[in-house]
């Protein structure tokens, strides 16, 4: 880690961070008060007003928490729908130049669970399988819709923890529409430009076919005339090369597809709109890319200016809204705490991350590999080790998913680190909206823990947190770890679950934990050795991570807003000797100590299992 240019762009990271926080912190005040006046009003106010005359919107009345948990799962299940339709029909519906055809149920169904949750998993390789219709239609819409709702969430939240003896806690559509108008378009508008001039493409053209400039022979499986793989029975082997026998002593056989060279004498380049994908897939923290190697692509992440302006819109809003908390509850100490407490762990995962992967891998280095260069294996050489770790951890502290190296080609301690990310909660500064509501799940625990250390009612801000919040917050963390460890169990011991696997042994398990991890944190990375569409066309994947996105979304939202309807009407009471502060460093102590014990607790055990003893065997000269 001796390595003063990295640690020169980590300062000027963190630098731009902290320079943003505040003033788009600010500019969220405004956005999200209905009656709020931005610089942008003379332009957007006229369409906002005529879209709540056409939809029916009166955005003064205010809804109760259950009213507005209604009118959330009413609009996203609209738009799953909408987005099941456009895929099953793709090969019907315009802007579909090279004629792809509509999605099998199962992957369409998978797609749009994961657009509709903000997870953006991608069980499709997105320029040999989406056309631009679907692309713009389909999934980047709901890069906006479903960023705007989970800040949205966080800010009926945010009131109910400011307001007392209230009944309403906001309205969600005039929630979802100012943030859509007056941030998420704009900021991306303009984003898209910058990307643009980085290099990053936006067109309508059809895919360009170029002649290689050496032509190069491949191995591909023969087909018959009806396009199926021509087949021949060979006899099993173990890994020493020996023929298996069966009871009766006679060759276990098995079929293998037979294999013909194919010369390769072209090369198919991608084209379409990807800059107005990639501005909204960072700043919403979605992560899907247009692409299947997502930000490693040039075409997606060009230069290195390109890479760090990615990966900063990712933390931006998020960082932006514990700024927005302090200012709606008059304790901006407090704001700040929070955004103490999400750095401090983002700094202490982004070394641990950047130290195991600049160490290397000790088999490699027995092998020849210089110390000095450590784990290069799936890393973008334009961007290095450094660039890869910190986005690495970046995008699983925030449920963005977008990844410029391979997370499965990591070491195991390095992989460990966005795999953890991600089963805290992503609370990390998070998600847009999804990272506040989710961290002040720990706030509220960490205050009636020391509430109870110090044996008398745990206070939030005036407020008295009783029995009824306390189960609220324990049945977020338990819908969560319990799909996240169950699902993972399923996989594990099933033969669908292990035909998919591209490892075996502990970094196998890896690969299952992390699929269903990122699935219920609506992160959407992988550990990409998983395939979950087997090429038997086995669906338990596509269906089960796509039940577990819709579990992680919506199963953690809705006892959040009725967290936030619960403390909206409770009574301020006045704060006195014993009032526990929730701010200065104690309370930052407290609530990384939290969150960190709750993780541990919850997925130690099948950490252990998969990456920390994969560690050890990688020390000892195995690999898997």
């Amino acid at each position: 880690m001796n390595h003063p240019n990295a640690w020169i762009q980590f300062a000027l990271y963190v630098g731009a961070l902290l320079f943003l926080t505040k003033p788009l912190g600010l500019y969220l005040v405004q956005v999200l008060d209905p009656r709020g006046r931005t610089w942008l009003d003379p332009v957007v106010r006229p369409v906002e007003r005529l879209t709540y005359r056409l939809c029916g919107i009166d955005p003064e009345k205010e809804q109760a928490w259950t009213g507005y948990t209604l009118a959330m799962l009413l609009f996203s299940v609209v738009g799953l729908l909408f987005t099941y339709v456009i895929l099953r029909l793709q090969d019907h519906l315009p802007l579909n130049p090279q004629g792809f055809p509509g999605l099998s149920p199962a992957l369409a169904f998978n797609t749009a669970a994961s657009f509709t949750t903000n997870t953006n998993w991608q069980s499709y390789t997105g320029e040999a399988t989406m056309s631009y219709f679907s692309q713009m239609v389909g999934l980047t819409i709901h890069n906006f819709t479903s960023a705007a709702m989970g800040i949205a969430i966080a800010a009926a939240l945010v009131r109910g923890i400011a307001r007392h003896t209230a009944k309403t806690i906001g309205n969600f559509w005039a929630d979802t529409v100012r943030v859509t108008y007056y941030l998420l378009v704009p900021v991306c508008f303009v984003f898209a430009l910058v990307l643009v001039s980085q290099g990053i493409i936006q067109n309508f053209q059809p895919y360009t076919v170029a002649k290689t400039y050496e032509p190069y022979t491949i191995q591909v499986p023969k087909l018959d005339a009806k396009g199926n793989a021509v087949t021949t029975s060979v006899p099993k082997t173990d890994d020493k090369g020996q023929a298996l026998k069966d009871d009766k002593g006679q060759p276990v056989m098995v079929d293998q597809p037979v294999m013909v060279d194919q010369k390769v004498d072209t090369q198919t380049i991608v084209q379409g709109p990807v800059a107005s994908q990639i501005a909204i897939k960072m700043l919403g923290t979605n992560g899907g890319g247009y692409v299947n190697a997502n930000a490693a692509h040039p075409f997606e992440n060009p230069t290195p200016l390109a890479n760090f302006l990615q990966i900063l819109s990712i933390f931006a809003i998020p960082a932006a809204l514990t700024y927005y908390l302090g200012r709606m509850v008059k304790n901006q100490r407090h704001g700040w705490a929070v955004w103490g407490a999400m750095f401090a762990m983002f700094v202490a995962g982004a070394l641990v991350c950047w130290h195991s992967e600049d160490a290397g891998n000790p088999i490699h280095q027995k092998l020849g590999v210089a110390a000095a260069d450590g784990n290069m294996e799936g890393k973008e050489v334009r961007f290095g080790i450094f660039n890869s770790a910190l986005f690495a951890t970046i995008t699983t502290d925030a449920s963005c998913g977008a990844v410029n190296a391979m997370h499965d080609s990591f070491t195991p301690l390095g992989g460990l680190v966005p795999m953890f990310n991600i089963e805290t909660g992503e609370v990390i500064f998070g998600g847009v909206g999804a990272g506040l509501y989710g961290m002040l799940i720990f706030v509220v625990l960490a205050v009636f823990i020391a509430g109870l250390m110090v044996g008398r009612t745990p206070e939030y801000l005036g407020k008295k947190i009783e029995a009824y919040d306390v189960k609220l917050v324990m049945l977020v963390l338990m819908v969560l770890a319990a799909t996240i460890l169950g699902g993972t169990a399923w996989a594990a011991v099933s033969t669908w679950g292990q035909a998919g696997l591209n490892n075996a042994g502990p970094h196998g398990f890896s690969e299952i934990l992390y699929a269903y991890s990122s699935s219920v944190g609506n992160n959407g990375s992988a550990f990409a050795g998983l395939t979950a569409t087997p090429a038997d066309g086995d669906m338990h994947y596509n269906t089960t991570l796509g039940l577990a996105m819709l579990i992680g979304r919506f199963l953690m939202i809705v006892p959040i807003l009725a967290l936030a309807g619960n403390l909206a009407g409770k009574r301020l009471i006045p704060a006195s000797a014993g009032t526990f502060k929730t701010e200065g460093l104690t309370f930052v102590l407290l609530l990384v100590g939290t969150v960190l014990l709750v993780g541990a607790l919850t997925f130690l055990p099948a950490l252990a299992i998969g990456p920390v003893v994969e560690h050890f065997l990688m020390r000892a000269g195995t690999l898997f």
